[in-house]
């Protein structure tokens, strides 16, 4: 498992490093290195306490969403273009609908409902597929999109800036300022994604429903940056927290209102849901601290600073700025892990601020790329394909494109 070897590591040459410098004559390393470490055990518990509060809400009201037909007229709204990106899946298929489902419960932050349905997709999928154990055409594309998806609303690195900006002391802080740069960056791996894909498998996306939306989103994006771009630091950052929470709390509204409009108990749906979100709080507890602990170690016996410093000097040395240094560890380490990512986006903001240039970027990385190589084993995995051909490359490149994206971006916004 790819994240026992870096948890290892991270513990393993934190040691040796600490066994380092006290021959050098650092005899305080670990006292540093224990107090260091009961710090982040309190500080991942106190996250995922906050946590608590913030996923029942969101996992409430996406359930009153469930219950009240809107994946379904999502679903509905991408049948269209998924036709055409899938051509070698018979017409009414049930793949088609399993995967267009997937694909809006993740852009809705509907990540428990969404596994599910992509397993069941895949599953479909195979039935189809002329050489059971090598990965077919459709999966390819279908898991390639999956790891590169459009995420509408990062539910989650939402509610972790917000808890982490009220154990900071930061008074009126709006942790959804990160909407539209997030929403951007993922609109771009989506389409490096797509594109890469269709070249190599030889797919026209020159039709009506891609270009409507390739051009439709990507107008509507480019207009509300060019709208932001010319304001003031301040006034765009409150701009863009404004939009983003006037969309967010919009879909709520809508959700509650099409729920009462169809007569559901949106209450008892919301209860429901939540309960799922206290789950989802709690269980990231343990692996939010095992993360924390050792990359707690690995900083503070300074083998992180090495790695940071060496990547800085070497961007400082062809001219280019490095405050986006501190946050590429998320970024390499999205595409192995979650929680671990999650766990560097933590220590990120906890080392330079949830406001800082450094924090706000590191969120903008967790929110705008995929743990590429978990997804791809766990639904290859479980039809069993054993050749997954060009589908890593491929996830690869997007998640590649996505922390490229997601660096200018934030320049761009908050720079």
């Amino acid at each position: 498992m790819v994240l026992n070897a870096i948890w290892v590591a991270f513990i393993l040459v934190g040691f040796v490093v600490a066994l380092f410098k006290l021959m050098q004559g650092d005899v305080q390393i670990f006292t540093k290195i224990l107090t260091g470490l009961f710090d982040t055990a309190k500080t991942g518990f106190d996250i995922s306490l906050g946590l608590v509060g913030v996923m029942s809400l969101w996992l409430g009201i996406m359930k009153i969403g469930e219950r009240a037909g809107m994946i379904a007229m999502f679903a509905r709204a991408l049948d269209p273009l998924f036709r055409r990106i899938f051509p070698d899946i018979p017409p009414a298929h049930p793949a088609s609908g399993s995967m267009v489902m997937n694909f809006s419960a993740n852009m809705l932050g509907l990540d428990n409902a969404a596994t599910p349905l992509g397993l069941k997709a895949m599953k479909e999928l195979q039935e189809i597929n002329p050489n059971k154990e090598v990965a077919s055409n459709p999966m390819i594309m279908f898991l390639v999109l999956n790891t590169a998806g459009v995420t509408l609303i990062p539910t989650s690195v939402i509610a972790i800036r917000q808890s982490m900006a009220a154990s900071q002391g930061l008074v009126g802080f709006n942790a959804a300022d990160i909407f539209l740069p997030t929403l951007i960056a993922t609109f771009v791996s989506f389409c490096a994604g797509l594109f890469v894909v269709a070249r190599v498998q030889r797919i026209s996306l020159v039709n009506g429903p891609i270009a409507i939306f390739v051009f439709g989103f990507g107008g509507l994006m480019g207009g509300l940056y060019a709208w932001v771009s010319g304001l003031p630091a301040d006034e765009m950052a409150r701009t863009i927290g404004l939009i983003g929470s006037l969309i967010i709390f919009s879909i709520i509204a809508l959700f509650v209102a099409v729920g009462a409009i169809r007569r559901i108990n949106v209450y008892e749906a919301f209860v429901d849901g939540a309960k799922d979100g206290f789950q989802v709080a709690i269980t990231i507890i343990p692996y939010l601290i095992a993360i924390l602990v050792a990359i707690s170690v690995f900083r503070t016996t300074g083998g992180m600073d090495y790695i940071v410093s060496a990547v800085g000097s070497a961007v400082a040395a062809i001219g280019l700025p490095t405050d986006w240094v501190a946050a590429l560890p998320v970024g390499l380490m999205r595409p192995l892990s979650g929680s671990g990512a999650r766990g560097l986006m933590v220590d990120v903001m906890t080392t330079y601020g949830v406001g800082t240039f450094q924090g706000t970027l590191a969120c903008i990385i967790q929110g705008s790329t995929e743990t590429t190589f978990y997804v791809l084993a766990v639904y290859f995995g479980s039809v069993n394909i054993k050749n997954t051909r060009y589908a890593l490359a491929c996830g690869l490149f997007a998640d590649l494109v996505a922390l490229i994206a997601a660096i200018f971006i934030a320049y761009a916004f908050f720079g």
